[in-house]
C-alpha cells in the first residue's frame, strides 16, 4: 500500500503541480519528474527549483532524489513547470519506475 507522500506526488506528476515540503529538515520547493522504488523505498526523481539545501541550491534548480519516508509537510500548487537539463546518463534514483511525467 502506497504512503499518503506517494500519493501526493504521484497526484502531482499526473496534474503537473509544483510540490513544496520539507526534506531533511529543508524547505524545498520541486516538481517531482519520476516515482517509484528503489530497494523497497518510495523515492521521487525532482527538480528543485527553489527553497533550501544541505548543499548550495545553484541558480536555475537542480535535480534531486527524494526518499518519500523522508518528506514531511507535503503541499500541491499551481505555478510553472519546472525541469532541468537532461543527465548524460540514466537516472538511478528511481529503479522500479511506476510513473514518469514525459511517458
Amino acid at each position: 500500500m502506497p504512503s499518503a507522500a506517494y500519493g501526493l506526488f504521484r497526484q502531482a506528476i499526473l496534474a503537473r503541480k509544483q510540490v513544496t515540503c520539507t526534506y531533511r529538515g529543508r524547505y524545498r520547493e520541486v516538481c517531482p519528474h519520476i516515482l517509484g522504488h528503489t530497494k523497497c523505498e518510495e523515492k521521487a526523481l525532482t527538480f528543485q527549483f527553489a527553497g533550501e539545501s544541505n548543499s548550495k541550491l545553484p541558480p536555475g534548480g537542480e535535480w534531486r532524489c527524494l526518499v518519500l519516508a523522508e518528506v514531511e509537510n507535503i503541499r500541491l500548487r499551481d505555478g510553472p513547470w519546472h525541469t532541468g537539463r537532461s543527465h548524460r546518463k540514466t537516472q538511478s534514483c528511481v529503479e522500479l519506475v511506476d510513473i514518469d511525467v514525459n511517458r
